[in-house]
């Protein structure tokens, strides 16, 4: 599974997941600003420009962003990278109230 995946099928009371608590932590559990900050970013790009809920594919999400705003190839290529991040877990932080995409560093 990869970001892009977990963000659509995750839904909190038949609604999307809320993108303000989602972070990517690594296997210990520990955050990794720089690819939250990235994922963060991404997802507030989305929110304003691009309906998750019919986009089928990643590609989808980058063409609608490509369209839609002024943003350079290269910041693009970085939210394409970061939708298709493979997770191996979902941890759900409840004291935190935070969803943790966790992955497996390279």
């Amino acid at each position: 599974m990869n970001v892009f995946a977990a963000l659509k099928l995750i839904q909190f009371d038949h609604l999307p997941l809320n993108h303000a608590q989602v972070v990517m932590t690594d296997a210990t559990g520990k955050p990794d600003s720089e690819f939250t900050g990235l994922l963060s970013d991404c997802l507030n790009k989305l929110d304003i420009f691009v309906d998750l809920a019919t986009a089928t594919t990643v590609s989808d999400v980058i063409d609608d962003l490509h369209l839609l705003t002024p943003l350079p190839y290269d910041v693009l290529e970085e939210y394409q990278k970061i939708l298709e991040q493979p997770i191996t877990q979902i941890n759900f932080a409840s004291h935190k109230q935070l969803v943790e995409f966790v992955y497996q560093p390279y």
